[in-house]
């Protein structure tokens, strides 16, 4: 009965302190919501793209996934955005043009038509789907295409550019990327 109260405050303080091992700034506590970090931290580990520059994407693609819809006007779908042919794979015979394509539901969010076609959508959760409407697929989706296009290597920009080619949102991405963070020297 004694140790009930010690345990509560020990919980609170990991909640509410814990980002702290994340360098989350103040403007990041205030923004990224707690329950996605370790999703992100889990896919920098696995693919070296870091984990604010996730949260960074995930924030200007879906706002967090608060959107009222996770399929874009252009039919970008999930938590992070993908255009069906880049999550399959643009080799699939019907992918062409911006990418919506007319892949088979089925299809989709098949592994092995993934791997077949080329495309960047990752099982994750280790479920035999890989589902861009499934954060953790979606986060580990994403790392893996801006690994694959060289933000593990330090070309951020280039990675960025080649996620949505757009130079306002490239800028978009690294102004919350940036922000997210504390400098080391604060």
């Amino acid at each position: 009965m004694v140790l009930i109260p010690i345990i509560v405050l020990a919980i609170y303080y990991a909640v509410n302190n814990g980002d702290a091992t994340y360098n989350l700034s103040s403007f990041g506590k205030e923004e990224v919501p707690p329950e996605y970090i370790p999703i992100y931290k889990a896919a920098e580990e696995e693919y070296g793209v870091p984990w604010y520059l996730l949260a960074a994407h995930h924030r200007v693609e879906t706002k967090f996934s608060t959107m009222k819809t996770l399929v874009s006007p252009v039919g970008a779908e999930g938590h992070m955005q993908f255009m069906p042919c880049t999550f399959v794979g643009w080799s699939h015979p019907s992918c062409s043009g911006l990418g919506k394509g007319n892949i088979p539901q089925n299809q989709k969010t098949d592994p092995d038509v993934i791997e077949k076609y080329g495309g960047y959508g990752v099982d994750a959760n280790g479920d035999g789907i890989a589902d861009p409407f499934q954060i953790e697929d979606a986060v580990y989706s994403a790392a893996n295409y801006l690994e694959r296009n060289g933000a593990a290597d330090g070309k951020i920009e280039q990675a960025v550019f080649a996620y949505n080619h757009s130079d306002k949102y490239v800028e978009d991405v690294l102004y919350y990327a940036e922000r997210f963070v504390e400098d080391e020297e604060e």
